[in-house]
């Protein structure tokens, strides 16, 4: 399995990113995949979860109504858009595919910076 995130950078509060994430070794249509997020000295969150087919979506109560996530199968890439975003969104942002045991696949992430 490989996770590719890419997209973050340095933004201003209010402004928008979006992060992709190119994955192998798998059969990512199959799988449910996830976006977490980890800031200096906390611990790795949630942010949100699409169904194999894109038919369904959760976010964490935070990111509701500012992030989107979305998936194209037939490039095997996830997709969280972000805006609006706020300094507290400051992290590394990984994806990840739902197992049954859990994430257990991680990617180098990609670090989202919130700051004027």
């Amino acid at each position: 399995v490989q996770l590719v995130e890419s997209g973050g950078g340095l933004v201003q509060p209010g402004g928008s990113l979006r992060l992709s994430c190119a994955a192998s070794g798998f059969t990512f249509s199959r799988y449910s995949m996830s976006w977490y997020r980890q800031a200096p000295g906390k611990e790795r969150e949630l942010v949100a979860n699409i169904t194999s087919a894109g038919t369904s979506t959760y976010y964490a109560d935070s990111m509701k109504g500012r992030f989107t996530i979305s998936r194209d199968n037939a490039k095997n890439v996830v997709y969280l858009q972000m805006i609006s975003l706020k300094p507290e969104d400051t992290a590394a942002y990984y994806c990840t595919p739902v197992t049954d045991y859990g994430p257990v696949y991680w990617g180098q992430g990609t670090q989202v910076t919130v700051s004027s």
